[in-house]
């Protein structure tokens, strides 16, 4: 899987591109990743990629060419038209199911926008989805770029040691994780729970399983609604709260 990434920053997203898990995956090819800097696709001598807004707005906005150019030069060098994704705090939001979607792409270009963000003609002309990392806006696009990497790249074939690394967690299967437990088997006088300490299989899964619904409903209990329950689901969360109600 080939990442292009088009930012004013790229030596921000090498850094993280090039460490811990994320580097790892990078170096043995699982992914490959190739940040450009937009400000190399200017005509202006002064490496210019922004003006004022056609508006009394305040700021500055990206303009077109340099995006559009840099877009232009990924494809040409690549023979091929990646899948455009535009990181924007008007797109949809960021999910594990979004995220298995993308994993099955073979090459993803992503813009991250800055100042007030990006002339929309550009985005009109090049964008196939507009991604957002949650209803809040920051600075630039870089920090969702890279959550996006990397969301996307750990669901790889060998980005994790085993496919459980990343079955068991949380969204994954729709509910929120378990609650962990390492040693020492007490601390502050909490103790781990014996089941986990029983080494019987098919109980501790049986646990976690209870658990999941227990953590989700108590943090999360919109997720609820899209999940497929069991009976015995509606009973484990009828225990927990006798006035449970899907």
């Amino acid at each position: 899987m080939r990442f292009d990434i088009a930012t004013l920053f790229p030596q921000m997203l090498e850094e993280y591109l090039s460490a811990s898990v994320i580097g790892r995956a990078r170096a043995k090819g699982i992914f490959t990743a190739q940040c450009h800097n937009i400000r190399d696709y200017s005509f202006d001598k002064h490496r210019r990629v922004d003006d004022t807004p056609y508006s009394e707005r305040q700021g500055m906005l990206m303009k077109c060419e340099p995006v559009y150019r840099c877009w232009q030069a990924v494809c040409n060098m690549t023979r091929s038209q990646p899948y455009v994704i535009y990181m924007s705090p008007q797109g949809n939001t960021l999910t594990q199911k979004k995220c298995g979607e993308l994993s099955e792409k073979e090459h993803i270009f992503i813009l991250c926008g800055h100042y007030e963000g990006v002339d929309c003609r550009v985005v009109e002309k090049i964008v196939d989805e507009e991604i957002s990392v949650g209803d809040y806006v920051l600075t630039g696009g870089e920090l969702p770029a890279l959550i996006l990497v990397d969301s996307v790249v750990r669901l790889l074939d060998g980005a994790l040691a085993q496919p459980d690394c990343y079955q068991d967690e949380s969204h994954y299967s729709g509910l929120l994780e378990y609650p962990q437990y390492t040693r020492p088997e007490e601390w502050e006088g909490m103790k781990v729970p014996e089941i986990l300490l029983s080494g019987h299989h098919s109980n501790i899964m049986k646990w976690r399983h209870e658990q999941a619904l227990i953590n989700t409903y108590k943090k999360r209990p919109d997720m609820l609604k899209d999940s497929q329950l069991s009976e015995y689901d509606l009973a484990i969360l009828t225990k927990t709260d006798p006035n449970f109600k899907m």
